[in-house]
């Protein structure tokens, strides 16, 4: 497709994710439904084929285990952006190396900000919008007392379809072969 973005992520489908998409419905409750989610290649356009990307993807999965993350403390990147996120802090270097993997070929792509491993809660346009969700989030990670770990044990190859909406293209397990999913 002809100017579609394309990222590479790992849905987080546990305590954490659930508490994230939670919070996100009730500090934004205008904002769409986005799964939550730890993006291993950021949004970008592809050199090539959506195809070729997929092999790729496919590829750089195949030789790589799965893992587990622990997640840190809450943060912002304020002020070079309004974002709240939980930082991964155990193994981040294990979605790095996926990063760099990925960051190549058809999906090679220019960073705009250098690559951290990061569960986002919110993406606000001002620091005024921000504060008050980071003070929120931060207060209720503290007292979140299920398990911070988080399993990858699979990504998902995804298309941007309109702004803060995306298709699943296929979800491709770590140390596998491809799941299923539309060509």
């Amino acid at each position: 497709m002809q100017g579609a973005r394309y990222a590479v992520v790992a849905y987080v489908r546990s305590p954490v994710g659930e508490f994230v998409e939670n919070l996100r419905r009730e500090l934004l409750p205008g904002v769409p439904f986005l799964p939550a989610h730890l993006t291993i290649l950021p949004p970008r356009p592809l050199k090539g084929t959506e195809a070729a990307a997929l092999e790729m993807v496919e590829e750089a999965c195949r030789e790589a285990s799965p893992f587990e993350v622990s997640m840190g403390d809450v943060e912002t990147f304020a002020p070079a952006t309004h974002t709240v996120f939980i930082r991964v802090a155990h193994a981040a270097y294990r979605m790095r190396e996926l990063h760099d993997r990925l960051n190549a070929g058809v999906l090679q792509g220019e960073e705009q900000w250098p690559y951290m491993p990061h569960l986002t809660i919110a993406k606000m346009a001002t620091e005024r919008e921000a504060r008050p969700i980071y003070e929120v989030a931060h207060q209720r990670w503290h007292e979140f007392q299920e398990s911070r770990r988080i399993y990858l044990g699979q990504l998902t190859f995804v298309r941007e379809k309109t702004e803060n909406s995306w298709i699943d293209l296929a979800p491709v397990p770590l140390g596998g072969s491809l799941v299923s999913g539309p060509r």
